[in-house]
């Protein structure tokens, strides 16, 4: 992975007012792979059953999956994602978004992600579809001129 794009990722990640709302970090990333964690707060990330709202977990997958899906420093946007929700996570426990790349064509790339936590219990499942645009990510530009 060129290392200029992986920079402007990472940079871009902790800029980002979504990712940073929920503390996530990005803690990987390679050509088509990516690792993002984050600590699951009840306080903030609980639904109305005193469990992890869906929504949480979610974000932290397509973080992974986001941030999987730029490393070729070009734009990817979602097309279609499918989470399944295995187990809810225990308070104050990490939680590991692993996103990897199983397939590529010129236009489209789908990723499988999982989440786990610290113990390395399954906490969900996605698939993701991405439409590759073949447009340079706009950070990356931004960063190129600031060198």
């Amino acid at each position: 992975m060129d290392e200029t794009v992986k920079e402007a990722i990472t940079l871009a990640v902790k800029k980002e007012p979504f990712a940073q709302a929920l503390k996530m970090e990005l803690v990987d990333l390679e050509d088509g792979y990516s690792v993002v964690q984050m600590v699951y707060n009840p306080d903030k990330m609980d639904n109305i059953y005193s469990r992890s709202h869906g929504g949480a977990i979610y974000a932290l997958t397509d973080e992974a999956f986001e941030t999987a899906g730029q490393t070729d420093g070009t734009v990817a946007v979602a097309l279609n994602v499918n989470i399944t929700y295995v187990a809810s996570p225990r308070p104050g426990v990490f939680l590991k978004a692993e996103a990897k790349r199983v397939s590529q064509t010129k236009k489209t790339a789908v990723y499988e992600v999982k989440v786990t936590d610290q113990d390395q219990n399954l906490i969900a499942t996605s698939q993701a579809l991405a439409y590759r645009t073949g447009k340079p990510i706009p950070f990356l530009e931004v960063e190129s001129v600031r060198r």
